[in-house]
């Protein structure tokens, strides 16, 4: 029997990928849900090529649209939060790709943990927001939850085998993004274009700003918590320009385990999909041959708070993170359309770090609220800056 994959954000960065890795496979997979929030062209595009028992477009405006793109095809077709958070619950799903992009994440992703679908996660948001909460979903409907960043892939094929062996440490890589090398007074200037050019990785748009800011990075921090449930003291980043180590884990005996691999987002998706099982793939393989070093350096906080605001919400706990994760998703909207400066964007999250309502223990509503009082807050500071 085939898996059948309900993949959210089809028409993201991952989520093309994760297609790509259906079409290496049809043996193995079959894409049975595919979803997008506006892109509803390609979504449609998709939706003839794979040909899912139905697709979901979330803004209702293009329903009709996507409706008539599809008329000759016996594909559902469906509109609006509500049916992506029912479609993930459908009998047949086998698994669902969270890969939508930010806070719109949670909720289909919550209901997917209640149908024991077993989630492939590259949504970090999800994890960043209700980190506490998502665990223990996870932990009461006995749901598996797979880690597709690549970052928490490779710590989590580092573990294989080392059950029972304390983590003294786990070591996030960081490629530096496009302004590792620049001062805080070129970061000044720089401008989106800049931004959107990372070296190594070929990414959306919201997370290639977030890696030039380390936010994507502290986020990671956050999630690896939470997947791994070590204390924030014991992860570490480290800048690794080359992105060919894409993380480690040090055990009690200081002995370090890592993953190595060409900078390839199939590799992590592909794992999620077949986990415990490794399937050959024609993905390009490292050639040590050209690959004369490896370096290593330290982050600058100075010049990149993002990633000093992520650890200090996630010591904080409680709405914390989800503050900083709204804050910074209107940040780099505001970014990407030329209202506030690469740097401004830490400054804009700082404070709504302190004037948003802090609660300690937080309930999936008070999530809700602390999302859309921080996007009021901070589009408030972002005009009155």
């Amino acid at each position: 029997m085939k898996k059948q994959l309900a993949i959210l954000g089809s028409t993201g960065s991952i989520g093309t990928q994760a297609l790509q890795v259906v079409e290496e496979h049809p043996d193995e997979y079959e894409a049975y849900v595919l979803t997008a929030n506006n892109s509803v062209d390609l979504l449609a595009r998709q939706a003839r090529k794979f040909r899912p028992e139905a697709v979901v477009i979330a803004n209702e405006a293009k329903y009709s649209q996507l409706k008539e793109a599809l008329a000759d095809l016996p594909i559902k077709v469906y509109a609006g939060t509500d049916a992506l958070c029912q479609i993930v619950q459908e009998g047949p799903v086998d698994m669902v790709l969270a890969a939508m992009v930010g806070y719109a994440g949670l909720k289909p992703t919550m209901n997917a943990i209640r149908a024991r679908k077993p989630i492939a996660l590259a949504n970090k948001e999800t994890l960043v927001v209700a980190g506490e909460l998502i665990n223990g979903l996870a932990r009461a409907n006995g749901t598996p939850i797979l880690p597709v960043d690549s970052e928490h892939s490779a710590i989590f094929q580092c573990l294989a085998g080392e059950a029972g062996n304390p983590i003294e440490k786990v070591i996030l890589t960081a490629s530096g993004g496009p302004f590792r090398t620049f001062t805080r007074e070129q970061l000044a200037t720089v401008t989106k274009e800049q931004a959107l050019r990372h070296p190594n990785w070929t990414m959306g748009a919201k997370i290639t700003i977030d890696s030039a800011s380390m936010m994507n990075k502290g986020f990671e921090v956050i999630e690896a918590r939470w997947l791994f449930g070590v204390r924030p003291e014991q992860i570490e980043v480290v800048v690794h320009p080359q992105s060919i180590v894409h993380s480690m884990v040090q055990f009690e005996d200081g002995a370090v385990k890592a993953q190595l691999g060409m900078p390839d987002m199939r590799l992590p998706i592909q794992y999620a999909f077949s986990y415990p099982r490794r399937l050959k793939a024609s993905f390009p393989r490292l050639d040590f041959a050209a690959c004369r070093s490896l370096t290593f350096e330290q982050p600058d906080p100075a010049r990149f708070p993002n990633l000093g605001l992520a650890y200090e919400a996630l010591s904080r706990g409680g709405n914390m993170p989800c503050i900083v994760n709204a804050a910074n998703e209107v940040c780099v909207q505001a970014f990407l359309a030329d209202r506030v400066s690469f740097l401004g964007m830490s400054d804009a999250i700082a404070r709504a770090m302190q004037r948003v309502s802090f609660i300690a223990k937080p309930t999936y509503e008070d999530y809700v609220e602390t999302d859309a009082e921080t996007r009021r807050i901070v589009a408030e500071i972002l005009t009155n800056k």
